[in-house]
């Protein structure tokens, strides 16, 4: 089946690398390196989709409760993405974006994700924007925080003023969240952005989640009819102009 309506933002939630390890009788980061051998395929797949934007659910700010060692292995695997993967994403056109705060990364590392937003700025076939140290809640904490210090007056507050102070400030929000592993929670993702998105509940863990698997996401999003709170009968007359609460492309 050909792919109807192909998304502009697309957001993951990765889940399930830990039990996909476990399952075969493997340590927990073992399934996080599969992880990232996987994204590599979907990043590859969202080029050939014509998806624009990719954000994708790396590291939470709960996560850090997590034990020791495999907190210790995660910003390893992020250390090296950045050393072996930053050629090849920014050959493919790819413009990597971090979302969340850098604090708490080493500075080492935190050197290098701005390097690496640096280097790809320019980049326009595809926007990955890497939530690594990220909260939903946190977001909209630190978008009040960085208003009051602004000065922003209450009645200069509406949904557009809200998103440009977001961490996704400029970028469309997202029209399909996909979650792996069966799950069916939101986890603190994107949750001013994914207000009217769609979602989609992958049965497979995260590595296994490949290009058909994805393409599938992608059909069944094609098949959706997207109301923004309207009824049928407005959105297929061409019914009044919504905001989706985003100053995005």
């Amino acid at each position: 089946m050909a792919i109807a309506k192909v998304p502009t933002h697309v957001a993951i939630i990765m889940d399930g690398n830990g039990r996909w390890a476990i399952a075969r009788n493997l340590p927990r980061l073992a399934g996080h390196q599969a992880g990232v051998e996987n994204l590599r395929r979907i990043i590859t797949a969202c080029v050939e989709f014509g998806i624009q934007h990719l954000t994708i659910y790396a590291f939470s700010t709960e996560n850090w409760g997590r034990p020791a060692e495999e907190v210790k292995g995660l910003l390893f695997i992020l250390n090296q993405v950045l050393d072996k993967e930053l050629d090849e994403l920014d050959r493919q056109g790819v413009q990597l974006r971090h979302i969340g705060r850098l604090e708490g990364l080493s500075s080492g590392l935190q050197k290098k994700v701005r390097e690496a937003m640096e280097r790809t700025k320019h980049n326009q076939r595809l926007v990955l924007n890497v939530a690594f140290n990220y909260g939903g809640r946190d977001e909209i904490v630190h978008a009040i925080q960085q208003m009051l210090t602004d000065g922003v007056k209450p009645e200069e507050v509406d949904a557009d003023l809200v998103s440009r102070y977001l961490y996704t400030a400029g970028q469309p929000d997202p029209d399909l969240i996909i979650r792996t592993a069966g799950e069916l929670r939101v986890s603190n993702f994107l949750l001013w952005q994914g207000a009217y998105a769609e979602y989609y509940a992958a049965d497979v863990y995260w590595p296994d989640f490949d290009k058909e698997q994805f393409r599938l996401a992608l059909e069944r999003f094609g098949q959706r009819e997207r109301r923004f709170g309207l009824v049928s009968e407005q959105i297929k007359a061409g019914g009044p102009a919504v905001s989706h609460g985003h100053s995005g492309s």
